[in-house]
């Protein structure tokens, strides 16, 4: 799976983006389409582009597409607790992975009872997704706690964010800015990368070196001995759009 976002959707967090390499990421959604037996490539406009291919998949962790609403979603892994989290949704027994994810998405989205970071503490399983959400040009990523599924990212010289489980394809685009995607952590468009487990922590850059010794890159982990600034209480009956609050 791959997604390719525009700096005015994912904003590149500091550290991520090093100098040399990389071909750039405009092209590599059509790349992608290109050179795997069915695969789908969506255009999203100035937001940037999602591609799809079941190739070369794990049959342990599939991966899943799909469009509801104007939200676009990519899924790979497997969730545990499905009948709980349909319940939890008021979804039908026919729901799969990707679904919940979508609905999760809106309901958070749609003036939510939950934090982002429960959201994504409540799926139990082996996951990563790519959201995006069309209509308000959001962006929400996440990887399991264990970071079970390969999942990487990267920024381009242009500062466009690429996410994918292929990293032949992160490099191509992004040279030596790239890195596995942080397990146990979530990415939004309004509040850049968070960790569900320790969502009070921050989450800091250390900057990571290759065989030759050059910096490449960063890994991002939580700084245990920092804590967020309170923001106070949300006003989910608020009129202003809750969607900035995740």
């Amino acid at each position: 799976m791959l997604a390719v976002f525009d700096k005015s959707v994912a904003k590149s967090p500091e550290g991520l983006r090093t100098h040399g390499g990389g071909e750039g990421a405009a092209l590599l959604a059509q790349d992608f389409a290109s050179t795997r037996e069915g695969a789908v490539a969506v255009n999203l406009g100035a937001a940037g582009a999602m591609a799809y291919s079941a190739e070369r998949q794990n049959p342990l962790l599939p991966r899943l597409f799909a469009v509801v609403d104007d939200i676009f979603c990519l899924f790979e892994g497997h969730i545990e607790n499905i009948p709980h989290l349909k319940q939890q949704y008021g979804l039908n027994k026919t729901a799969n992975e990707v679904i919940i994810i979508i609905e999760a998405y809106r309901t958070l989205r749609d003036r939510g009872p939950y934090p982002a970071d429960q959201v994504v503490r409540d799926i139990e399983g082996k996951f990563a997704f790519i959201l995006f959400d069309s209509t308000s040009k959001s962006a929400f990523i996440a990887a399991d706690s264990d970071g079970s599924v390969p999942f990487f990212w990267g920024a381009d010289s242009e500062e466009r964010l690429v996410f994918s489980d292929d990293v032949d394809i992160i490099k191509k685009g992004c040279g030596k800015s790239f890195a596995p995607f942080p397990k146990g952590c979530f990415f939004t468009t309004s509040k850049g990368l968070q960790s569900f487990e320790h969502p009070l922590n921050e989450v800091k850059p250390v900057p990571r070196v290759d065989s030759q010794g050059q910096v490449c890159g960063a890994t991002f982990t939580v700084d245990t001995e920092t804590k967020k600034e309170p923001s106070g209480m949300r006003k989910v009956d608020s009129a202003a759009n809750w969607a900035s609050q995740y």
